[in-house]
């Protein structure tokens, strides 16, 4: 009878880990932790990320939507999920000062290392609107908007996309597969913007600060900023006679301001001018609106590119 008992409680003691043991498991199939953390510091770099890894990969991205990443600081808890991610990826070429002096636990990439880069200023038609002191301060500076280029845009992928398959080896033909599906997108992206600036009757637009260099550049037009590089600077009242002066002198309809600056000076200058203002969004981040409609990267540059159009009146 006593042995009999014994084994009744070695059974019950069997059963009850066997569902400890199942808890378990089902606990760390929940945990959100399972899957090894990526972050990105802009939206870009994390749009090519998500798209890549799908839900293979826990993905996010460091800044809020609806900051500004010229002027964002993080958090505590932010710079703590930061160090605790497996892999970080920042855009570079001084976009992020918070990175200064920050201790990585994990592998870092600085995508600027990849791409080709433009010091600010270069190919463009900027009349007096520095200023000598911020000439001076941006001499051999490098534009950080880099992502504008759509070849940036792939070698940024190529490069993510390895990173992946060295972190989840077992998911390599998914990452190539969406890669190829992503930078095909780009392709046929970059074919729509050539197409479209080659038929322009006009080479200007005008900006309350200029994030578009990749653009103009590649593109062949030119831009006129309010206030020079600097999102924060305060333009001159001489910069923003000349501005109105030349949107009268070449008949613009339309200038431009960015999402997370503010467009007080440059909606003075449309109403002086008589022209209408208008939203273009430079990608470093995007608001809380564009990303409640999951708007990504190739659809908010199609965005751009019908604004541009019709301000530039490309055929």
């Amino acid at each position: 009878m006593r042995d009999f008992k014994n084994i009744i409680i070695v059974l019950v003691a069997i059963v009850f880990i066997s569902q400890l043991l199942m808890m378990k498991d089902d606990a760390n199939k929940d945990s959100p932790g399972k899957l090894p953390l990526i972050a990105l510091s802009t939206f870009s770099l994390y749009d090519i990320a998500k798209n890549v890894a799908q839900d293979t990969l826990d993905v996010f991205m460091i800044l809020p939507a609806g900051v500004d990443a010229h002027s964002f600081e993080p958090t505590p808890k932010l710079m703590a999920d930061i160090s605790k991610s497996d892999l970080v990826v920042y855009s570079g070429a001084g976009l992020e000062p918070w990175i200064t002096g920050f201790d990585f636990k994990s592998k870092v990439i600085d995508m600027s290392k990849y791409v080709n880069l433009k010091e600010l200023g270069s190919g463009h038609n900027h009349e007096e609107e520095q200023g000598d002191e911020e000439e001076s301060h941006h001499k051999n500076a490098l534009d950080p908007h880099y992502w504008l280029d759509i070849d940036n845009m792939i070698k940024a992928t190529n490069i993510i996309t390895a990173e992946f398959i060295k972190i989840s080896p077992q998911n390599k033909e998914l990452y190539i597969k969406n890669s190829e599906k992503y930078i095909a997108n780009l392709q046929a992206l970059e074919s729509d913007y050539k197409r479209t600036f080659s038929t322009c009757q006009k080479k200007t637009i005008i900006v309350n600060h200029n994030a578009f260099s990749y653009i103009s550049h590649k593109y062949g037009f030119n831009v006129e900023a309010l206030s020079g590089f600097s999102p924060e600077a305060q333009p001159s009242a001489k910069n923003m006679a000349r501005l109105i002066e030349h949107v009268k002198e070449h008949n613009i309809s339309t200038i431009f301001f960015e999402s997370f600056v503010s467009d007080r000076a440059i909606k003075s200058i449309a109403q002086e001018a008589k022209v209408s203002v208008d939203v273009l969004q430079p990608l470093g981040n995007i608001t809380a609106d564009e990303q409640k409609q999951n708007l990504g990267f190739e659809a908010i540059m199609r965005i751009n590119l019908a604004k541009l159009s019709k301000a530039l009146e490309c055929r």
